[in-house]
């Protein structure tokens, strides 16, 4: 990047603590929801490997407990694309369970897709790619927002934040 370039990232990340309140909150409405009464329902979160534990007595309250979990998660401003459920499964003492991971980063497909977009637009930036994130940019600012403005009205199935902006 020369100097008097201007440049931002474009990323996909959940801030991890605001997933951490989201499931206390979820787990405080489950003990004082009258269908929760008496179930056997829980959430377990891994912040190292970003993964949930979702276990019910039945696939109904399963269901429920991923709804409480998406309103949660939805209010304290995660998208809910970021959350990748995995299959229920049957678990012990006639429990169901299911595993959902959270999505960190832009996989190589959508990150490329977002590159060949920027430079289908005709807009004057130089887009790269680095890692999971791409990275933009131009000599002139209104360039820069240009860009930002038209990723923002695509949709890639996955949220997308602007960083790093310079």
């Amino acid at each position: 990047m020369a100097s008097g370039d201007s440049s931002f990232d474009v990323v996909s990340k959940v801030e991890m603590p605001e997933v951490v309140n989201a499931v206390d909150q979820a787990k405080r409405e489950i003990e004082t929801r009258f269908d929760f009464k008496g179930s056997i329902s829980e959430i377990e979160l891994d912040e190292k490997k970003g993964t949930l534990l979702l276990t019910s007595d039945n696939e109904a309250r399963l269901t429920a407990l991923v709804d409480v979990l998406e309103t949660k998660l939805h209010k304290r401003g995660i998208d809910i694309r970021q959350l990748d459920l995995g299959k229920i499964e049957d678990a012990t003492k006639g429990t169901v369970r299911q595993t959902a991971t959270i999505k960190q980063g832009l996989d190589t497909e959508t990150v490329k897709k977002i590159v060949k977009y920027i430079k289908d637009s005709g807009i004057k930036v130089q887009a790269a790619i680095q890692g999971d994130t791409v990275r933009v940019s131009s000599k002139k600012l209104d360039d820069l927002q240009a860009v930002m403005a038209k990723l923002k009205g695509e949709d890639y199935g996955t949220p997308l934040q602007f960083i790093n902006y310079r």
